[in-house]
């Protein structure tokens, strides 16, 4: 089973392969899903391709806008420089767009993002002979489903299925609020997403008065839901011979993207995670709380946020182990207040955490002591630490 991270940005690619992804998924300037990512510039995915590439890893480019006519020219011009640095391939949604890179016989594959909805085997086999190798199933299905989808299509066309981060209230991501709302579609990209905001309710004829709602048994719920955590349903889609589990996050930091893939990385191996184990470890990173969302067969009131504002996680991110050494020592780059004797979190490419505590006193970039430095400072490490170690500070700790 392929794990497929999210990389918003060239230096996210490069944590996301180092932390043990298969595949890395990402946008370019234009024709994805996600226009407020760093994205990548067509020289950001050459070298982005390359580095993947000679590690044995694989990168695809999300093409998922749902384009207007005049856009398409300049979409199969990108995807045609794409296809020549070696792309392995497109993530589409628009039937239009799957039929026109089908035509240019592109060396990439053809893969059906989310976007499109698909909740049934029988548009799996309709995409698979309309050229697409991949479909990536709705969020909505539950694990039954899936099976019953994987036994239907007998392995004709592969499917992937999305097992961590935020979702959509609407279908998929088929939501016209943020247009409504904001002018700013979210199938072209630009969503604001207003289904996290906060809302109270005004009566027609006492404008200006703003009431709260109240919770009953069926909820207070109004759009906003938890993230997806389904690490425990993992094995089920891989004995059901789902062939890529994908992660979301290309607008997530560099500490989400090193912890989540990291923990996919070791759940796929074949690692055994309690729920309750896994929350507290998935808590180091912001979150709106988590779910199992429709994987169970349905959801409930436990599957919405009680608050529409996110967690600040269980830990801060303070530093990063970069592939420079002083003097043969290891670098740390600063990305918060560290002090001399502080008791750390250690995690390592491989997955591996453990404690870790800070000299006294520590030691600058430059040789100097000091007792306390502060972000985009540089400090050297006694330890040799393996590069892109993440330094983390426990609010237990």
């Amino acid at each position: 089973m392929e794990l497929l991270a999210p990389a918003g940005n060239l230096e996210k690619l490069k944590w996301a392969a180092q932390y043990g992804a298969d595949a890395v998924y990402f946008g370019t300037e234009f024709g994805s899903l996600r226009s407020y990512a760093g994205n990548f510039t067509l020289d950001d995915a050459s070298e982005g391709l390359e580095y993947l590439h000679a590690r044995g890893k694989k990168g695809y480019v999300a093409l998922n806008i749902y384009p207007w006519s005049d856009e398409f020219e300049q979409l199969t011009d990108i995807a045609g420089q794409l296809d020549e640095m070696g792309a392995d391939a497109f993530i589409v949604a628009d039937l239009g767009v799957l039929t026109t890179l089908r035509r240019m016989n592109l060396k990439a594959s053809l893969h059906i993002s989310t976007q499109a909805n698909t909740t049934n085997h029988q548009a799996v086999q309709a995409y698979g002979e309309l050229g697409a190798s991949r479909v990536n199933l709705a969020r909505e299905l539950s694990l039954e489903q899936i099976q019953a989808m994987q036994t239907a299509l007998g392995g004709a066309v592969e499917t992937e299925v999305f097992v961590h981060g935020a979702v959509c209230f609407s279908y998929s991501g088929r939501c016209a609020i943020s247009d409504y709302l904001t002018g700013h579609s979210g199938n072209r990209g630009e969503c604001k997403q207003p289904c996290r905001w906060k809302y109270t309710l005004v009566e027609e004829k006492r404008p200006g008065q703003f009431m709260d709602y109240f919770e009953d048994e069926r909820g207070s719920y109004f759009f906003n839901s938890r993230e997806l955590a389904l690490f425990e349903y993992v094995p089920a889609l891989k004995q059901a011979q789902v062939a890529s589990v994908k992660l979301e996050g290309r607008m997530k930091s560099l500490h989400y993207i090193a912890s989540i893939v990291s923990f996919y990385r070791q759940i796929i191996d074949g690692k055994k995670v309690a729920w309750d184990e896994g929350l507290g470890l998935l808590n180091r990173v912001p979150n709106r709380g988590y779910s199992t969302g429709f994987m169970k067969g349905e959801i409930g009131a436990e599957d919405y946020a009680v608050d529409a504002g996110s967690s600040s996680g269980e830990s801060i991110f303070v530093g990063n182990v970069l592939e420079e050494k002083v003097d043969g020592r290891s670098l740390l780059e600063v990305r918060n207040t560290i002090t001399a004797g502080q008791e750390l979190e250690l995690l390592t490419p491989d997955g591996k955490l453990s404690p870790i505590t800070m000299p006294t006193p520590l030691i600058d970039r430059d040789g100097e002591q000091v007792e306390k430095v502060n972000n985009s400072q540089f400090l050297q490490l006694a330890q040799d630490l393996p590069p892109y170690s993440i330094l983390r500070r426990i609010a237990t700790f």
